[in-house]
């Protein structure tokens, strides 16, 4: 089936004007201002005057196989679903354990991985958890990146953290060394997602490394940058020096009452500072436990992250006052760019069909994951197996 959209706003994600699109199964074929073609059954046309064509979101974290719960066995939190992703305008995803690696493992993430690929996602892996030494599908980082395929980095680590493994600046230097090896023999990004607690030492045990070995800052993909004003100064200090930076999307009252920046803050800060925006990216953090904690330090609740902040904070910041060419990179090419997920985060013929239709409210009408039409004004034309 071939699919054309007539007179779309097209965002690249910055505004390329407005044409149609011609594309047939995962392949963009022809942008163009005016595109022929006959009629046929096999032509479904689609005229979107008014409307934007966006890139589909692409989100560098997501825990699809539930996180371990800080309130004990029963506050595990639940698997993602794909309707949690595509009503979200979500078709990129990397997914990734956290504290707990032990009741969620890294085959039970690459199975459900492979799963929500076969729905229709598009959908990556990060090989280790929260812990050092780094849990791998092989025994070795450098093998599960060269011989696991959607396997594409290592995360997401923790530092600063109570949780964490309280790794040292040689410990992390191996970890990183290994990833970037990897990464160069198999073509993919090597990268190291770091999570970033609220601990004093902030991001200093990333610069300890980069000064002290001969591994950039850039190998780093810290997330969580905006739990704090003081940890959002460290990381436009560390955008500055190279790298890129990564907020998190979902958030509740206890969080932002912690101290906790929201995005939109968080944005306006870096522009505050003159850091470009193409050095930050948003995630969701979604189906991560997000655990509510008394004075005493005793966890008395637990939310759920959700896929679906993703676009709340696409929408919080373009009403903010940010133009959509602003705002689109940090959902949709950034995270690409770093990932090296080379056919995502744009539209164009040599891009992957992964499009969202927004209707003249800047709310999603239409997904295609892939060319694969998943989302229909606004509703799911496909369900996960056991939504």
């Amino acid at each position: 089936m071939l699919t054309l959209i007539r007179n779309a706003a097209i965002y690249n994600p910055e505004f390329i004007g407005i044409q149609d699109i011609l594309f047939s199964g995962r392949d963009v074929i022809s942008i163009g201002a005016k595109i022929e073609m006959p009629q046929s059954p096999w032509l479904n046309q689609i005229d979107a005057k008014g409307r934007a064509l966006i890139p589909g979101l692409v989100d560098p974290l997501v825990h699809i196989t539930g996180g371990g719960g800080e309130g004990g066995y029963h506050t595990r939190t639940p698997e993602m679903n794909l309707t949690d992703a595509t009503l979200a305008g979500v078709t990129t995803l990397v997914a990734a354990l956290g504290t707990d690696s032990v009741s969620r493992s890294l085959n039970d993430l690459v199975v459900k991985a492979k799963a929500l690929n076969y729905e229709g996602l598009s959908v990556y892996c990060y090989t280790g958890s929260y812990e050092y030494p780094v849990k791998t599908l092989t025994g070795d980082i450098t093998q599960d990146l060269m011989l696991i395929d959607n396997v594409i980095g290592v995360g997401e680590i923790a530092i600063a953290d109570h949780r964490g493994s309280q790794l040292t600046s040689d410990e992390l230097a191996r970890v990183a060394s290994q990833s970037r090896v990897g990464g160069m023999l198999s073509g993919k990004a090597g990268i190291v997602f770091v999570h970033v607690g609220d601990g004093r030492s902030g991001l200093a045990l990333l610069h300890d490394v980069a000064k002290n070995s001969d591994i950039p800052l850039s190998q780093f993909y810290p997330t969580h940058i905006n739990r704090s004003q003081t940890l959002l100064e460290q990381g436009v200090a560390f955008a500055k020096a190279g790298g890129v930076i990564d907020f998190t999307a979902s958030t509740n009252a206890y969080y932002l009452d912690e101290g906790e920046v929201s995005i939109v803050d968080a944005v306006q800060f870096a522009l505050s500072q003159q850091l470009p925006l193409s050095q930050i990216s948003l995630s969701s953090d979604g189906n991560a436990s997000l655990p509510v904690f008394n004075e005493r330090g005793d966890c008395v609740g637990v939310e759920v992250g959700q896929v679906g902040s993703l676009f709340e904070a696409f929408t919080a910041l373009r009403e903010s006052g940010l133009s959509l060419e602003q705002v689109l990179p940090m959902v949709t090419s950034n995270a690409a760019r770093v990932l090296k997920l080379w056919r995502k985060g744009g539209i164009g013929v040599d891009k992957d069909a992964d499009l969202v239709l927004l209707d003249e409210q800047m709310q999603i009408d239409k997904v295609w994951c892939q060319g694969h039409l998943l989302v229909d004004a606004g509703k799911p034309l496909r369900k996960g197996t056991f939504e």
